[in-house]
């Protein structure tokens, strides 16, 4: 497979996804629920629109599992997953922490994965045995061997009632721990910062195969460590995602995983 074709094809359907999302950003936003905290807007739709449109003129013949419209086969074993707007309730409230996020999966393996900040204009990129760039400089992960100089990032998910009890215990566990802890609300955007060496670790359950996809390549291109919270091998249907520079990931899957 040409992955630098690939590479070609996500950089220019991230470029028309993140005009759309650029131009519509600070508007009026038709904001529907898909549950109780979970948001769509229009921009998600459109984004992800433009983003299948430029995949599907380029190979026709690919998998695309979208985060709004779901899995669209295709008889060839290469799966593109695509997040059109990962902080759409950032977006929705005109914060400038939102992403498009695409990767690339070849016969299940991650091959590539690409990473938009729109508003802020960071491009991260990761392909396989090829490290990882922010707006081509290649970056790494950071150097810090501790958690308590860590400087960690977390998320929520949508469905917390149902794991709001450890989910406490795990956040008072790392405040107490880290140097500090942040919710910046893109678990895409997430993961670039652990890549980029701005965040030491980050972890979130109950996330989707779209939202960690392309991070995922992107920190481990970046010298980082991937696994679940039990140091499992992480793959994107896992519930359980724990990226660090690999310095701190041992000290880290102990800490979340305190009686």
């Amino acid at each position: 497979m040409d992955l630098e074709k690939v590479r070609d094809v996500a950089v220019a359907a991230a470029a028309r996804a993140g005009e759309i999302l650029y131009r519509n950003w600070g508007g009026i936003h038709n904001v529907e629920k898909k549950g109780t905290i979970d948001l769509v807007t229009e921009s998600d739709v459109a984004s992800e629109k433009a983003i299948i449109e430029v995949i599907r003129s380029a190979f026709p013949d690919h998998t695309i599992l979208a985060e709004e419209s779901g899995v669209t086969p295709g008889a060839d074993p290469h799966e593109w997953i695509i997040d059109p707007l990962d902080g759409t309730t950032n977006y929705a409230h005109n914060l400038p922490e939102f992403t498009v996020s695409i990767a690339f999966a070849h016969e299940g393996e991650m091959a590539f994965g690409l990473i938009l900040s729109p508003v802020v204009g960071e491009l991260f990129c990761a392909m396989r045995g090829q490290g990882a760039e922010l707006n081509g400089r290649p970056i790494r992960v950071s150097s810090t061997r501790t958690v308590r100089e860590s400087l960690l990032v977390t998320g929520f998910p949508y469905d917390l009632e149902s794991v709001i009890s450890p989910l406490m215990q795990r956040l008072e566990t790392f405040l107490l721990a880290a140097q500090g802890v942040r919710r910046l609300g893109s678990a895409a955007l997430d993961l670039c910062y652990v890549a980029c060496g701005r965040f030491d670790g980050f972890w979130e359950q109950n996330l989707h195969p779209w939202d960690t996809a392309a991070g995922w390549i992107i920190v481990q291109e970046a010298g980082g460590q991937v696994t679940d919270f039990s140091n499992g091998n992480y793959s994107i249907d896992k519930k359980e995602i724990l990226a660090t520079n690999s310095l701190i990931h041992q000290e880290m899957t102990e800490l979340l995983n305190l009686p």
